[in-house]
């Protein structure tokens, strides 16, 4: 059978690899196992549960889970074959973009996780008309169970109804709406039809070496296009999937699963990096020295062999003896690991590349489904520093201002009801993705820089620094500051204090600065007292985009010295160079 609507897959997969085992979630200490052929049951259990509850087509439902689990894969084919729409929503956001969310996309029903998310909706239900009722996945006191739902369905009698509507969607059909973070501050609905997720998946996964029957391990939050395309992916090509219990338990869930395969965020890689580092520091005497020539040796790695024999005969020494280990640390099987969603180090991707663990690293936009390009170890397809070749069927141009603009099968439908930012992004069919890059004389996409101020972390989430900005220079105590973080672990940022109203403060408080900004910003009280201002402008901000750490510089920030451009806008590359020794401080840059 064809794939060309996402509720396919689980069918597809029946067919041609009928497991034993498609998904498995850990409950309590026992992991339980879901088939094929349960997948595709529970799903149009779950469908004839909703036509019983009155959903009509394109009805919106959304779906919070804090972390991933067969249940929300079972509700988003039940949802999406009677052509109603799955707007999954991140578990970490504000109560206030929960409410604009429910309400934008005018959702009916809601199915959550656990408590945490439900006490978040229930301070904001009251405030969105559309909201009928919701169910949780897990057993929560005073609170419908979507067990009600499949229960609902198990009379099979109004199957013939389910499959009347599945008959009605077709691969152009609107599948889900994704929110994502705006430059403004409001999420946009990006729409993806069947079609755009799809492609996507049919195009990936020729770049991927992925043998039935293999087990993938999913940690990756689900309600991000990145996971969510893969999971299909792994559908297709008839892959376990277990789901890691949390990003704590994920190297316990490592040696039990010993997965084959697994989509990473460059965070995870540096975490898992510097405990190695950390692990090889502590050693003594000869082993200590084996462990950082081998490290050495890492950062030298090319793929293809490029380095020549010697380099080779090397490296094969240095597997067997040091990188062997790291293959155990990660469950002993991994063939590849797929790095999306932020940049990656390319000293982490020649490290791994020599550890044996290749990551291949791709390129994308929620708008996009997410795959534009991707690195493929097959073929010659794989260079370090790049984020490979573009996917078959998918088109991309350099516009003039070198930005990436790109066409293809999987590029959105548009915003939901939002037609000015969509005009703005999509100009004669090609989507404007906002971020500055090169294709060299291989094919392959290389990323120099970001358009838009906004960044993401190595975690993959999206900071916008203006935003933070501008309300924490409301604090009297500081007169400029600049978010950085791009590519690391979290946000922070450099503050240049109000010297003038914190030298009145210091008084006030008998605290002896005397005009002096270098002693001002060494002062312990000082720092306290700021930090307690950035705590205070932090909690109006989801966690992802809170300053975790900062620095205070000692000098006024200035047109003349370079800080600022004539209009007074911080001028971000040089502010970062002029205080590189403090960038360096707040990440601890080995």
């Amino acid at each position: 059978m064809k794939v060309t609507r996402l509720f396919d897959f689980p069918y597809y997969q029946l067919e041609k690899y009928n497991l034993d085992i498609a998904f498995s979630t850990k409950y309590g200490d026992e992991w339980v196992h879901t088939s094929s052929q349960e997948y595709v049951d529970k799903a149009n259990q779950f469908s004839r549960g909703l036509l019983r509850l009155g959903i009509q087509p394109n009805e919106k439902i959304a779906v919070i889970t804090h972390t991933n689990r067969t249940e929300w894969h079972i509700a988003d084919i039940g949802i999406l074959q009677i052509g109603a729409q799955n707007v999954p929503i991140y578990p970490t956001i504000s109560e206030e973009d929960y409410e604009y969310i429910l309400n934008h996309s005018g959702a009916s029903y809601c199915f959550v996780s656990d408590n945490e998310i439900l006490e978040k909706l229930n301070a904001i239900k009251q405030n969105v008309p559309t909201l009928k009722e919701v169910y949780a996945f897990g057993d929560i006191p005073n609170t419908k169970n979507w067990e009600e739902i499949l229960t609902l369905g198990d009379d099979k009698s109004n199957q013939d109804e389910v499959e009347a509507r599945k008959k009605a969607v077709t691969t152009e059909d609107l599948a889900t709406i994704i929110y994502t973070s705006g430059t403004t501050g409001r999420p946009k609905g990006v729409m993806l039809s069947h079609k755009n997720i799809v492609s996507d998946v049919l195009a990936s996964e020729e770049r991927v070496p992925l043998d039935p029957r293999d087990v993938a391990l999913s940690f990756l939050p689900i309600c991000h296009i990145f996971e969510r395309m893969v999971v299909y992916l792994y559908q297709h090509c008839g892959i376990k999937i277990y789901f890691a219990e949390s990003i704590d338990k994920m190297s316990d869930n490592l040696k039990e699963v010993k997965p084959h395969v697994m989509t990473v965020v460059p965070r995870l890689l540096e975490k898992v990096y510097d405990k190695i580092y950390a692990k090889g520091a502590d050693l003594t005497g000869i082993k200590k020295k084996l462990f950082f020539w081998a490290i050495e040796l890492g950062h030298k790695f090319e793929p293809y062999g490029a380095n020549g024999a010697w380099y080779e005969f090397q490296l094969s020494i240095a597997r067997k003896l040091i990188f062997s280990k790291w293959q155990e640390g990660l469950g002993g099987n991994l063939k590849v690991m797929v790095s999306g969603s932020a940049a990656l180090q390319p000293r982490l991707s020649r490290v791994f590349g020599a550890a044996g663990i290749p990551v291949m690293e791709g390129y994308g936009l929620t708008e996009t489904s997410p795959v534009i390009s991707v690195n493929d170890q097959k073929n010659r397809g794989w260079k370090i520093g790049t984020v490979g070749k573009m996917l078959p069927g998918v088109e991309v141009k350099i516009a003039e201002d070198g930005e990436i603009i790109c066409k293809g099968p999987n590029v959105m439908m548009g915003y939901y009801n939002d037609e000015e930012k969509t005009n703005e992004a999509m100009e004669g069919g090609y989507f404007h993705t906002g971020d500055i890059g090169e294709i060299d004389e291989d094919g392959f996409l290389k990323i120099t820089d970001r358009k838009k101020e906004m960044f993401k972390t190595s975690g993959g989430k999206y900071v916008a620094p203006q935003l933070i900005e501008n309300l924490m220079k409301q604090s009297r105590f500081i007169e400029q500051i600049m978010v950085i973080g791009e590519g690391e672990k979290m946000p922070a940022a450099f503050i240049q204090p109000n010297f003038e109203f914190v030298e009145e403060w210091a008084k006030r408080h008998n605290i002896e600065v005397n005009g002096d900004y270098k002693k001002m910003i060494a002062n312990p009280e000082v720092i306290k007292r700021i930090q307690e201002e950035v705590d205070h402008y932090n909690e109006k901000f989801g966690r992802w985009e809170r300053i975790k750490l900062f620095e205070l510089t000692p000098d006024e920030w200035s047109v003349e010295d370079g800080h600022l451009t004539p209009t007074l806008k911080l001028k971000r590359r040089i502010i970062k160079e002029k205080y590189s020794d403090l960038y360096n401080k707040i990440y601890d840059h080995k």
